[in-house]
């Protein structure tokens, strides 16, 4: 809450906090607690739900191929896995799933890389809200990560959190490290290299640091929808990438 690049509101609402191995542990548990339910996501989410799907809930469908129905449950990153913005449905969505009922976690891995975004985390349809340092530093094997939820329903993470049962070094990192560098760090660090990057292959830059999003000549790239999305993390270091 303390980014001067994005504006975020009612993330106070989920008061319950439970450190997490990761965003994929707060996954894992979402899972778990609505494992009754059919799961839902955009086309073009993080691969994981559907890898992990396929083996205890083959059933899951994509939003775009089927109405949300009372018996869902919704996974969807903000910003978007697929382009790193606001997902252009995102809000249409959770307005259905609070009329249906449907549980919603909304998945913020690329918060800490990202500016220029908006969005109200008190609307009533999400339940749990999850975190991660793995895109914002180079950390991602020590897993580290937090759930926010409304609610304290003692599923695992509670449990851990309440036996202090947790990775403590990679907690320990992790509070080192926003200690000393601002959620806007890598955003301000890195934007107008991004945009120069685009420039230079003709893409649009995303509102996530390390993304470009490019037209049909970059559709190798493609993850299931219109966008083809390209990510210059690791050529930062290189001030002309075409000639890499």
């Amino acid at each position: 809450m303390s980014t001067k690049t994005n504006r975020f509101k009612n993330l106070e609402n989920f008061s319950q906090l439970s450190y997490s191995n990761g965003t994929t542990e707060g996954f894992d548990k979402f899972y778990i607690n609505n494992s009754a339910r059919r799961f839902r996501v955009f086309r073009g989410e993080y691969m994981y739900h559907g890898a992990t799907w396929k083996l205890g809930h083959p059933n899951w469908r994509y939003i775009e191929d089927a109405p949300l129905e009372s018996r869902d449950a919704v996974i969807v990153s903000m910003p978007f896995s697929d382009t790193g913005k606001v997902h252009p449905r995102l809000n249409e969505m959770l307005d259905q799933c609070l009329k249906l009922g449907v549980p919603v976690l909304i998945d913020c891995a690329f918060v800490g890389i990202c500016g220029n975004v908006e969005f109200d985390f008190g609307h009533p349809a999400i339940t749990d809200v999850t975190f991660s340092l793995s895109k914002t530093f180079p950390v991602a094997n020590l897993r580290i990560g937090m759930r926010c939820r409304r609610e304290d329903n003692d599923d695992g993470l509670f449990i851990h959190q309440k036996t202090n049962y947790n990775n403590r070094l990679g907690a320990a990192v992790g509070i080192y490290l926003i200690e000393r560098y601002s959620v806007d760090y890598n955003f301000e660090k890195y934007r107008a290299q991004q945009i120069e990057f685009c420039k230079q292959l003709e893409v649009v830059p995303s509102d996530s640091v390390i993304f470009g999003l490019g037209g049909e000549s970059w559709k190798s790239y493609n993850r299931g929808t219109n966008t083809n999305r390209l990510c210059f993390s690791k050529w930062f270091n290189q001030k002309d990438l075409l000639k890499k």
